[in-house]
């Protein structure tokens, strides 16, 4: 086990962990935005408390569950330690540098934009998932079946204007991250070819605008639109 210990603790092995874990989480984000895209159907908030309930009772949900927040642990942590060892490695900038052409602008801001996002994701959790979870929700019936009514809860949130510009705020990070992070996981597990590079930049660049997109209009279209 001393070569995979010496490997993972590299600075190559430690950004192919974070490659992985970033693929993974990006997968998380593609299926939590397609169950959230219930919260639009016409129905009182039947069909997201339904899909709520299954995501919050399957076993198989709720064991993917642990490893998606080991998944966040490890990539946090990855993020911290490659930062701090790239400026351990250059302690004095460059007197003539000039990042700004060199370089992206979500590129140099990973950390500012990743701390944004988590600040976020601890507001998000403790406000959706641990009512979810641990209860404090009001009951629904539907279809003669009782349902926690999460539906509910995020209507209410989202005409809390604070609340609605946090979570836009978190998705422009979020994009600016994923744009830089989606491809750099592919360049950092060696997955780059001068044919079919070009295009992964352009999907990734199409995929983190579109997913934070589809994230940002729900706030906004209860805020706006919607009325309890």
């Amino acid at each position: 086990m001393n070569w995979f210990t010496k490997t993972f603790s590299s600075t190559i092995g430690r950004k192919i962990i974070m490659s992985i874990t970033g693929l993974f989480l990006i997968s998380f984000l593609v299926v939590h935005l397609v169950g959230n895209l219930q919260l639009f159907k016409d129905d009182g908030g039947a069909a997201f408390n339904v899909y709520s309930h299954f995501m919050g009772n399957n076993p198989i949900i709720r064991t993917m569950e642990i490893v998606l927040l080991l998944g966040f642990l490890f990539h946090i942590y990855d993020a911290i330690a490659l930062t701090r060892r790239n400026k351990a490695s250059r302690p004095v900038g460059y007197a003539n540098n000039h990042p700004q052409e060199n370089s992206t602008w979500s590129s140099r801001n990973m950390g500012l934009l990743g701390t944004v996002i988590l600040v976020f994701l601890i507001i998000h959790l403790w406000n959706f998932f641990v009512p979810a979870r641990f209860g404090g929700l009001d009951p629904i019936v539907v279809e003669n079946v009782e349902y926690d009514n999460l539906y509910i809860k995020v209507v209410q949130s989202f005409q809390i204007w604070w609340y609605v510009a946090i979570y836009v705020l978190a998705m422009v990070a979020l994009a600016y991250h994923l744009i830089h992070g989606f491809q750099s996981a592919f360049q950092s597990l060696g997955l780059t070819h001068k044919k079919y590079t070009p295009f992964i930049q352009k999907f990734g660049y199409a995929f983190s605008v579109i997913i934070c997109l589809g994230f940002a209009i729900i706030p906004l279209y209860f805020f706006f639109f919607f009325e309890l």
